[in-house]
């Protein structure tokens, strides 16, 4: 990491890229960029997307130091708590490479940097019909999937999505499609009733929700949102917990019925694809069918906001000082 850069694309054979220099402080650093070799893509990038609930803990530097291996990002730079070079939800134009992805727009789970060279194989074309402004949430797209593969829902069943952020509303998205089956979108925050509705979704303020679900998915990241998935399970129900806490630690009460009731909570994340559909996909064929489902229109609705990517370490830092929220989206210079 070198000299601070002025705004503006700079030349090709440079890139600017966001750095978490310590815990709580980013900045653009500008760094060389490789010749594009064999095998290898030179990408432009047209859109970034934050997520939130992750990228605030690595800015924060609250990602557990036994975690700092699993929690490594695809072509992160450096280590945590800093400095290093986070991001995983990037989507450009190929400026140099294979002819059949020459002038292409593609996906990348890469760091939010303005030019990468990275293997051709890393970078996935987008369907027609899916704009580059939405392919950013291809990567929680792909989190809602797995989640989906982990709860492994069953016709007719009555589903409580607790946590209305981008993978909440996701996961809760996607078991609507299911036949017979009756989704919940649960949230403290009223105004994401608007959301659900853009989503065909039903949604339930906490006091309201529906009890004695066949199938309860946690993503609120908070403690009495946790509490609530084992008080919303039927009896020998399953509660799948898509939440990251970080450092922090989630208190529950089970001393009640949980015994009792013989409920069960499983952990669900993307690092690898769900046991159930490991032997048959690979995170490749995982991430094609995450970027084909963003043909829905209707999930524009999940991006609230935009900036410019010059604005990206004072952005990153109010967005990790704020609660709530859903993508962030990240502009880069034309």
């Amino acid at each position: 990491m070198h000299e601070h850069p002025q705004p503006g694309r700079g030349p090709i054979d440079q890139a600017r890229a966001l750095w978490i220099s310590r815990p709580g402080h980013a900045v653009i650093e500008r760094q060389a960029l490789p010749a594009v070799g064999a095998g290898q893509a030179r990408v432009r990038a047209l859109y970034s997307g934050i997520s939130r609930g992750t990228e605030a803990l690595v800015f924060q530097g609250q990602v557990p130091p036994g975690q700092y291996q699993a929690m490594r990002a695809p072509f992160q730079e450096g280590d945590f708590p800093g400095p290093v070079k986070y991001g995983y939800s990037s989507v450009g134009i190929v400026e140099q490479g294979p002819a059949s992805l020459e002038g292409r727009v593609v996906f990348c789970l890469h760091p939010h940097q303005d030019r990468y060279v990275v293997p051709a194989d890393a970078l996935r074309p987008l369907p027609e019909g899916v704009p580059a402004e939405r392919a950013v949430l291809a990567a929680n797209m792909e989190t809602a999937i797995n989640a989906c593969w982990d709860a492994a829902p069953r016709v007719g069943d009555r589903i409580a999505v607790i946590g209305a952020g981008v993978v909440g509303a996701l996961v809760a998205w996607l078991l609507a499609r299911h036949p017979g089956v009756a989704v919940q979108l649960i949230d403290i925050n009223p105004d994401r009733s608007g959301l659900a509705a853009a989503l065909g979704v039903a949604f339930a303020a906490p006091a309201q929700a529906r009890g004695g679900c066949d199938l309860v998915i946690h993503a609120s990241a908070s403690e009495a949102g946790l509490q609530q998935a084992l008080q919303l399970a039927g009896e020998e129900a399953e509660v799948i917990e898509l939440s990251w806490f970080g450092q922090r630690t989630a208190t529950l009460a089970l001393g009640e019925d949980f015994h009792s009731r013989r409920l069960h909570l499983r952990s669900s994340q993307v690092g690898a694809v769900a046991p159930a559909r490991r032997r048959r996909w690979s995170h490749a064929r995982r991430l094609d069918l995450a970027l084909d489902l963003l043909r829905a229109a209707e999930l524009d609705a999940l991006i609230d906001a935009e900036s410019a990517f010059d604005d990206l370490p004072r952005t990153l830092a109010a967005l990790a000082a704020a609660s709530g929220g859903l993508c962030h989206r990240v502009r880069y210079p034309k």
